[in-house]
């Protein structure tokens, strides 16, 4: 008598349920043991996407093999499938393999799937499916929406139902922050993670964004990202429009101070520290204008800038040179305006050597002079010589010296002087 293919499953499924009805008491238990030629694997699956179980037989002497749910209720028994779930697709069947794909995987599906091989005795491989649910778009709350510098602020990420649970990350400018982070387990097995961060911030932190990084099996990156908003006093620094250079009696000055600050600064002072305003200065808005300098305005000239966070201030130090009588001598290296000191000392050090100059080339004059005069009166010195007592040497006293002179009183007409 011939046997066709359902006869043939029909006749295997009675002698599969007369073994097992015919067992001692705990037999059943002895036969779920790790299988010698059974093989498979276990699958983490994605929720909404598709898990395949492959059962393997190294060695198959033609025996059944058949996939059971986590209910012990046959999904295929060879290339048959007796279960109603049209989720259950074959992929691929042989002596060697019975492979079924799952689609559409939710987290009832999840549990562990039995391979059986109906050998002497039979022998079981387990394959434990784990459902990986990502979690929602992760949130990010600050306790306020502004911070002034200096004080703390905190952030909160929040990662909402998820499987497993999520971790969180915190980075700021290229560097992690420690976070508190707390796990609530839902009623459906679901996770939601949440993660709190504390830190300080200066005026620097202003605009710069801190993420919140989500690490989860079943997302990429995941993260949320909140740019602080942070409040501070404003920087105030004086910028000098006019003179450009020495400010001298009978200029005009003309300062313009410049403010930045969050909020923007509304509200900008001019003063004169521990003095008063001279009475030609003139403020308008931003700039303080002085006109004809005079000596009796020096002093401190303060600009001072406020909003909602503080205050902050920039000096300036007049300082009320001489009017110029000269052309000032060209100098390469410039002149602080701001120390009355530099000032003063460089038309100093040009007059002592204008004067050390003249003095020098009087001095060399006056030498030089003395040596021609010397010179002069060497080359014109002689002798003043008389011819009255010549001839005295040879005479034998005074009277006859006297007598044979030349030139003597008998001679006074022929006296006759020479000069050498």
């Amino acid at each position: 008598m011939a046997i066709t293919g359902s006869g043939s499953l029909a006749i295997s499924l009675v002698l599969f349920v007369i073994s097992v009805a015919f067992l001692p008491k705990g037999a059943a238990e002895t036969l779920t043991v790790e299988g010698q030629n059974l093989a498979t694997d276990n699958v983490s699956v994605i929720e909404g996407e598709t898990a395949t179980i492959s059962c393997r037989v190294k060695d198959n002497d033609d025996s059944v093999i058949q996939l059971l749910n986590p209910n012990r209720q046959t999904i295929y028994f060879r290339d048959v499938r007796p279960l109603k779930d049209s989720r259950f697709q074959l992929v691929n069947f042989s002596d060697n393999e019975l492979r079924v794909s799952l689609s559409n995987v939710s987290l009832s599906d999840e549990g562990r799937y039995v391979c059986q091989l109906y050998t002497d005795p039979p022998q079981e491989a387990y394959a434990d499916i784990t459902v990986l649910v990502p979690p929602g778009n992760p949130m990010i709350e600050s306790r306020e929406e502004m911070v002034s510098e200096g004080n703390e602020t905190e952030l909160t990420c929040t990662a909402m139902s998820s499987k497993p649970a999520a971790s969180i990350r915190w980075m700021k400018k290229g560097e992690e922050l420690t976070g508190e982070t707390t796990v609530e387990e839902t009623y459906d097995r679901m996770f939601t993670v949440t993660s709190r961060v504390r830190f300080s911030v200066t005026k620097e932190d202003d605009g710069v964004p801190v993420d919140c990084i989500i690490d989860h099996p079943a997302a990429k990156d995941l993260l949320a990202q909140r740019h602080l908003d942070v409040l501070y006093k404003p920087e105030v620094k004086i910028v000098v429009a006019y003179p450009n250079g020495l400010t001298r009696e009978g200029d005009n000055l003309d300062l313009t101070c410049i403010a930045e600050g969050k909020p923007h600064p509304r509200r900008i002072i001019w003063l004169r520290v521990d003095e008063d305003m001279p009475p030609h200065a003139v403020v308008t808005g931003h700039d303080l204008y002085i006109e004809n300098l005079n000596k009796s305005y020096n002093g401190t000239y303060r600009c001072v800038a406020s909003n909602a966070v503080g205050e902050a201030y920039d000096d300036y130090a007049l300082y009320v040179y001489d009017a110029p009588t000269t052309i000032p001598t060209p100098t390469t290296n410039p002149v602080n305006t701001q120390d009355p000191r530099a000032g003063e000392g460089a038309p100093q050090k040009i007059d002592h050597a204008v004067i050390g100059g003249v003095v020098a080339v009087v001095m060399f004059a006056i030498l030089c002079a003395l040596i021609v005069l010397g010179r002069y009166f060497a080359r014109h010195k002689g002798t003043y010589f008389t011819h009255e007592a010549k001839g005295a040497d040879d005479a034998a006293d005074a009277d006859t010296a006297i007598i044979n002179a030349e030139g003597g009183h008998n001679n006074t007409d022929e006296k006759k002087e020479y000069y050498i």
